[in-house]
């Protein structure tokens, strides 16, 4: 992926998706869900859910905040942090505390159960939280794979600084312009995050045939000639073509989200998604069994 390419046909804009109101995970993550399997799975395929947390001043408290103890099952939870701290905790071994500019992607595969708190010294003090949580698919030849957890440093991923002063980009997944992110994934996935304030004309580039998603979680971004897209707002944009035209952004904090599709069919419920009902209710079962561990 790499910026200006007059030569390479644009995306088209196929819609803008609107949250619809706030909910409450647990006690400690206020979300609007700005899209869901439920609705747009196959058009976002690879990218399951995106859950938007804050912003929002949270109060100094001793008391524990966030969602406990929890299964998942088929997918990946790609979780980054822009303000407050965020402690995992799961039945594969993995955890740790990310605080801004952290990454923690967690594969569930076959099955864990985590949890997840605010970073106790941030609950302690209080302050602004913000967070996003986004669930990416797993092939179905990867779904039933050991979990495994990757914990992510601001300092280890690498920036690109946009010319003319346009903005930066954090490449967390997949490339831009020579960087590579450091997560490691199961399919080919780019996951950019970006800052932009610019009223000049940017082009970022896709490979041709992926899904492409342009997440805009404050500011503005004017894309298409007219259309824009505002705060806690998601573009969505056709496979076909190889650039999004970014005409203007205004104090843009942006998610840019490109996948190859995962051309299966998608069963979910709840904590589990799978390819069939039948392999949901064996996830279930398996939980309830135990078969997918335990937290001490």
């Amino acid at each position: 992926m790499q910026t200006t390419n007059e030569q390479n046909p644009l995306k088209k804009l196929l819609s803008i998706e609107r949250s619809t109101g706030r909910h409450w995970v647990g006690n400690g993550f206020p979300v609007r869900t700005l899209f869901s399997y439920s609705d747009l799975g196959s058009v976002l395929s690879p990218f399951l859910l995106l859950d938007y947390a804050g912003p929002v001043n949270f109060p100094p408290t001793d008391e524990r905040r966030g969602v406990g103890e929890h299964p998942h099952r088929g997918f990946e939870t790609v979780t980054i942090v822009y303000d407050g701290s965020v402690e995992h905790r799961d039945s594969s071994g993995g955890g740790g505390s990310i605080g801004p500019g952290d990454v923690q992607w967690m594969t569930a595969a076959s099955g864990v159960v985590h949890e997840e708190f605010h970073g106790r010294d941030f609950a302690r003090r209080g302050g602004k939280f913000e967070m996003v949580q986004l669930w990416v698919n797993l092939p179905a030849r990867y779904k039933m794979t050991p979990p495994r957890y990757q914990s992510i440093l601001n300092s280890q991923i690498p920036i690109v600084n946009l010319p003319n002063g346009q903005g930066s980009v954090r490449v967390i997944a997949g490339k831009f312009e020579g960087a590579r992110g450091p997560a490691q994934t199961f399919t080919p996935i780019h996951v950019q995050d970006m800052r932009l304030n610019s009223d000049q004309q940017m082009d970022l580039n896709l490979p041709d045939g992926y899904t492409t998603a342009l997440v805009v979680l404050k500011g503005s971004v004017r894309v298409s000639g007219s259309e824009v897209i505002g705060p806690a707002e998601v573009g969505l944009f056709d496979r076909a073509g190889t650039t999004i035209r970014i005409d203007s952004a205004n104090d843009a904090t942006v998610l840019l989200l490109g996948g190859e599709p995962i051309d299966e069919p998608i069963a979910g419920s709840g904590p589990f998604v799978m390819n069939t009902a039948e392999e949901i209710r064996q996830a279930m079962a398996d939980y309830q069994g135990g078969k997918m561990g335990h937290l001490s």
